[in-house]
């Protein structure tokens, strides 16, 4: 969350999805108001990441700047762009899943 914050993404959210996914533990999202600002957000935790011993599986959709996953194992990161974010709403898509709150991780 905090590698995220550093790049000024916005609208930081985190769903538990244990309960309504088989796919992560929790999802994070949040936006960049540009294709550089996502690959900048991007890059942070993907550093921040190995520098703290977590593995990162894989990353999807970097080269775009639209949509990026960041597989994290337990985490799964989506950083989008802006646009992307309104159109495909995954906030409303796990409504199921309860907001986490993140804000004492990112101050």
């Amino acid at each position: 969350m905090k590698a995220a914050d550093d790049k000024r993404a916005e609208e930081i959210v985190a769903l538990d999805v244990q309960k309504v996914s088989l796919l992560a533990d929790y999802f994070v999202i949040c936006h960049g108001n540009s294709e550089k600002q996502v690959g900048a957000i991007v890059d942070e935790i993907v550093e921040q990441a190995a520098i703290n011993g977590v593995q990162v599986s894989r990353v999807e959709g970097k080269e775009s700047g639209k949509w990026v996953l960041i597989d994290l194992g337990d985490i799964v990161v989506h950083v989008f762009h802006n646009s992307e974010r309104t159109f495909y709403n995954l906030e409303k898509l796990w409504s199921d899943a309860p907001m986490v709150n993140v804000s004492s991780m990112v101050d």
